[in-house]
């Protein structure tokens, strides 16, 4: 492992040695506007969600929200919307709710898109009052040497700080409290990477 990270007992790459990160709502606009198509994924992702499900949740709480745009797909939708992003945040339509503490509120479904990875501490996940957990990252691969990572578009020192294959977020989310019911690479349908390997990891989970 190249130096300053260390694999996790979950087998998670992890950065060991953070820089503050300026997050603000320029990174939000910069980040958002990179993608040619981005109606297109966030139909995918709450098609996603209710294919998984079977149904409409009653209730989702977006952690990492961004511009708000996924949240606004689910307008009209999904009765009950929460959201939550680092301070401060682009506003959120009216009947939109922020939320300061993600652990506090009780909600049906929690989705972590590109926002998971950034946390200092994913501890927290095992109290977090739902009863599925959907979440969208960079797909990591073991088995690939320490040139292919040093040289990853993903490996973005002190903004992404872990870095998931699908078995290791799945044991990581095991040791949470929550199964896997499924994961996929739906998001490079519109995201394409021109490698070999599916550039974006989706997974569900359910809580045990």
């Amino acid at each position: 492992m190249i130096d300053n990270y260390q694999i996790t007992q979950d087998g998670v790459i992890k950065q060991t040695i953070i820089k503050p990160f300026n997050y603000d709502i320029d990174y939000s606009d910069s980040r958002y506007s990179i993608f040619n198509d981005r109606g297109n994924i966030l139909n995918l992702r709450l098609g996603y969600i209710i294919g998984t499900l079977g149904k409409i949740p009653k209730s989702l709480m977006d952690v990492g929200y961004g511009n708000g745009d996924f949240l606004d797909t689910c307008v009209g939708c999904i009765d009950n919307l929460y959201g939550n992003d680092i301070e401060p945040a682009y506003p959120l339509k009216e009947n939109i709710h922020f939320i300061k503490d993600i652990t506090s509120q009780e909600v049906e479904v929690i989705t972590f898109f590109d926002s998971l990875e950034h946390f200092y501490d994913i501890e927290f996940v095992k109290n977090l009052k739902c009863k599925y957990i959907v979440i969208s990252l960079p797909w990591c691969y073991d088995g690939l040497n320490d040139e292919w990572f040093t040289n990853w578009k993903h490996r973005k020192p002190d903004e992404h700080i872990y870095h998931f294959t699908e078995k290791s977020l799945e044991t990581f989310m095991n040791r949470q409290g929550f199964k896997m019911i499924n994961y996929c690479n739906l998001e490079d349908k519109v995201r394409v990477d021109k490698n070999l390997y599916p550039n974006i990891l989706t997974a569900c989970f359910e809580k045990i």
